[in-house]
């Protein structure tokens, strides 16, 4: 049986960068756990639902923000931490302007994989 890793299309590169995640009116700071050409996994202090589509700015190391409008495809409910204050969601990308495209693909492509 495929495991979970095995079906992504998609290598995930392991970065430590901050995200801002826009809920309506609501701004929740995070970090990105891991990402890849289609999807980013975030840990954030609130829990977002499942299918939400919610736009996050990533701040990368060059100190360039790219926005990201991304659906949540699974969504730690429970927290990660030992506190439950930490929660892990998924990203799949839905949009981002062609500009912050071309500046995550190619900083990205440069990582080390996993």
């Amino acid at each position: 049986m495929e495991n979970f890793s095995e079906k992504r299309r998609h290598t995930r590169i392991e970065v430590e960068w901050p995200v801002i995640v826009s809920k309506g009116d609501d701004f929740i700071e995070g970090k990105t756990k891991d990402i890849a050409f289609d999807g980013i996994s975030i840990f954030c202090e609130e829990p977002l639902p499942l299918d939400e589509i919610i736009s996050i700015s990533i701040e990368l190391p060059d100190q360039q923000s790219v926005v990201i409008s991304g659906r949540v495809v699974w969504s730690n409910v429970y927290g990660i931490d030992d506190q439950n204050t930490t929660y892990g969601i998924g990203l799949c990308f839905v949009k981002i302007s062609d500009e912050d495209r071309s500046s995550f693909l190619d900083l990205i492509s440069d990582l080390p994989e996993e």
